[in-house]
């Protein structure tokens, strides 16, 4: 039977990290985390389920996620969030074929996102499908910070999609994802300077407005109450703010050259 490694990066993930660990129990051989320095309890709790713990400086997410993967001794790895967890249904699912010796090269599932205590299943968040059972020989970590995604090397290679859902405790209050969406904000606005990507204050208010109205309205988030409307109103808020922090880096370094 082929083995499989489990994947994580933390950083003063005391709240959730227990729970993630918790639920890949029975069909996890390794537990590798990939930790960016914390100050709380979540070396403590990592070792406690026998995680392999490291440190490791952070450089972005998709950095710090393949750092992981190449720290994984199995070849079939399981990337997942601290903040996320498997449903009993995945389990079995990834359990049955584990026991069949993984004949895809990768598998993907729904993850289904809780919100402030609220299961989310509109607003474009659900079904969110990741890819993140995979053969790490024949796969990369890319994406575009602060977003990464599993890419396979070739476009030939099977993906099987999993019966049940990767659940993704995200927020715990409105606060935490106001600071989170200001965070990927400027993540995002950098990296797309980095590139050369251009914006204008019209464009950034075109790309919000967008953002709202199909998330909203076309991904019906209205159906999820105050909280859909929340969701989809600070979505669209990161997203202005990352286009227009785009002009920002660009006057700065104008101003530089001149």
């Amino acid at each position: 039977m082929k083995k499989l490694s489990v994947a994580i990066i933390t950083l003063n993930e005391e709240r959730n990290i227990g729970r993630c660990l918790d639920s890949v129990r029975g069909f996890a051989d390794e537990i590798v985390v990939i930790d960016s320095f914390s100050t709380d309890k979540t070396e403590e709790i990592c070792i406690s389920f026998n995680a392999r713990f490291e440190t490791h400086p952070f450089g972005g997410y998709i950095q710090q996620k393949q750092y992981a993967l190449d720290r994984c001794m199995h070849d079939y790895v399981l990337m997942l969030d601290a903040d996320e967890a498997i449903s009993d249904t995945l389990h079995k699912s990834i359990a049955a074929e584990k026991e069949n010796g993984f004949p895809e090269m990768a598998y993907e599932m729904n993850r289904l996102t809780n919100y402030c205590g609220q299961w989310i299943y509109h607003c474009g968040w659900y079904p969110d499908i990741k890819l993140r059972l995979f053969d790490k020989t024949k796969a990369i970590i890319g994406g575009q910070n602060p977003h990464d995604r599993v890419i396979p090397l070739s476009n030939a290679q099977k993906t099987k999609h999993l019966k049940g859902d990767l659940l993704h405790y995200s927020y715990y209050s409105i606060e935490e994802h106001y600071k989170q969406a200001d965070r990927f904000a400027n993540i995002a606005a950098k990296a797309l300077a980095e590139k050369g990507k251009k914006s204008s204050v019209i464009y950034a208010g075109i790309k919000a407005t967008a953002k709202f109205v199909r998330n909203y309205i076309i991904k019906a988030g209205f159906l999820d109450g105050l909280n859909g409307y929340i969701i989809c109103k600070i979505s669209a808020k990161e997203t202005w703010w990352k286009y227009y922090r785009v002009i920002e880096i660009q006057s700065a370094k104008d101003e530089k050259n001149r």
